[in-house]
């Protein structure tokens, strides 16, 4: 017989997470989700399925207050939605998948779940929002293969753009952390209040998220210099064979800089052989012009069942990361 239990210590959720919990993608790492839950520090509230003693599913929920609701763990909101893409619900079979739903005790907003989690859901899948991927095996690991995806007529305009950038003196530099400051600073002057940067949780998550890419050797940040200026800065992971691209800012004085910087990315999956660039979610206008593979992922609303709701307290965060 299978029963759900509810899991809120964050020590334990830590321990079932690590012993339970997928690899397969940088988001599936707890130390990641760990930096966010440090600094937005929403209750966390896993549903855990368990039968003689052995875990057949969880649904790792966070109560987000903003919203009144709750959200996949850890919560971390921009504009009242979550931002921690590749969510997952883990069940052994239909059933378990039906009690965990069954046992959410008011509503939820469940974002950016892999189509895999929910082979089990029973029912048609909504899409949340479209990820976009590139995979250079696809094209030998060649760029200029993948260049001939363009048109002629595309490919003209996009060498003459990049050669007009690189003669205004095009310099890289990598792995700077100095840069992410700087990274920060022109995305919030770029996007204003839509930058995730504004919200200072947001911030100071990415911040300790890059110290700890660091130290892993996972790090990625790739700067680009005109004429000794910052035009460009991306922040990256790379974890097993896929390069994903977090984060970036650019100049505004810089036309183009943009686009640069994706096929920089580009050029170096093929010339290191990387499995898959992730963009994420989001297309802001380029990702399907640049002919990258899209992925959606999938949200699951629930509504209140009940007039009783659960009690959440406010705790210092035990998290060590």
């Amino acid at each position: 017989m299978t029963k759900v239990r509810v899991c809120e210590d964050i020590e334990e959720c830590q321990y079932i997470w690590e012993d339970h919990w997928p690899k397969t993608c940088l988001f599936d790492l707890w130390p990641v989700r760990a930096c966010f839950q440090y600094h937005f520090n929403n209750p966390p509230y896993f549903l855990i399925a368990e039968s003689n003693k052995k875990i057949q599913g969880i649904l790792a929920l966070s109560w987000i207050d903003e919203i009144q609701s709750f959200g996949h763990f850890p919560g971390e909101t921009w504009q009242g939605k979550t931002w921690l893409e590749q969510n997952k619900i883990i069940t052994s079979n239909a059933h378990v998948f039906n009690e965990l739903m069954e046992h959410i005790p008011t509503s939820s907003n469940i974002r950016y779940l892999t189509r895999e989690s929910l082979r089990l859901s029973g029912g048609d899948l909504t899409t949340d929002e479209v990820g976009y991927l590139f995979f250079p095996n696809r094209f030998g690991y060649s760029f200029q293969n993948y260049m001939k995806q363009f048109s002629g007529k595309s490919r003209k305009k996009l060498f003459r753009e990049m050669d007009r950038l690189q003669a205004l003196g095009l310099t890289f530099r990598h792995d700077d952390m100095r840069d992410i400051s700087l990274l920060f600073r022109m995305n919030q002057e770029t996007f204003g209040e839509w930058s995730y940067f504004k919200d200072s949780r947001f911030l100071h998550s990415f911040e300790k998220l890059a110290v700890w890419l660091k130290n892993c050797g996972m790090l990625r940040i790739t700067t680009v210099l005109i004429a000794g200026e910052v035009a460009a800065v991306d922040m990256g992971a790379v974890h097993g064979s896929t390069y994903t691209v977090l984060a970036g800012g650019t100049n505004p004085d810089f036309p183009g800089i943009a686009k640069l910087i994706n096929f920089y990315h580009l050029e170096w999956a093929c010339d290191n052989r990387i499995s898959a660039v992730d963009f994420l979610c989001g297309d802001f206008g380029w990702k399907e012009r640049f002919h990258l593979t899209p992925r959606p992922l999938f949200v699951i609303n629930t509504f209140p069942k009940t007039d009783i709701m659960p009690v959440f307290v406010a705790h210092e965060s035990a998290l060590r990361v």
